[in-house]
């Protein structure tokens, strides 16, 4: 297994925005969970629903990678959220990305935390 290139095509299924695709690199009974924001949400309509969300909640959505690390059929992504509310300046903060896969490459989970101080900084 490439680990490398599925982790790869996910994130350019993220920075397309397209959550259908995103899905779509998930196993039917996926989870993720945005730690401290609520509980994890399971199975693919969960899912789309909650990454539709993600792009709502911040327009022009991106990602700045800080490092990647690859595990036995895991990785972990440190990384900066970008986005860009309308008629302000670009900003961004801190998270941390644990992502899980089956024997197929499917992702079957997906844990985010984040720094809620730089969230809240960025959202004033």
């Amino acid at each position: 297994m490439d680990l490398a290139a599925i982790a790869d095509r996910y994130a350019s299924a993220w920075l397309s925005h397209d959550p259908e695709a995103i899905v779509a690199l998930h196993a039917p009974d996926s989870t993720f969970q945005a730690h401290g924001r609520g509980t994890a949400v399971r199975g693919n309509d969960a899912l789309l629903k909650e990454f539709t969300e993600v792009f709502e909640r911040y327009p022009g959505f991106g990602v700045e990678t800080r490092r990647l690390l690859l595990g036995d059929r895991h990785w972990t992504l440190d990384w900066t959220l970008t986005f860009q509310p309308p008629g302000k300046e670009r900003r961004g903060f801190h998270a941390l990305d644990v992502v899980e896969v089956d024997g197929d490459g499917l992702v079957t989970r997906k844990d985010t935390f984040f720094d809620y101080a730089e969230i809240k900084a960025a959202l004033s």
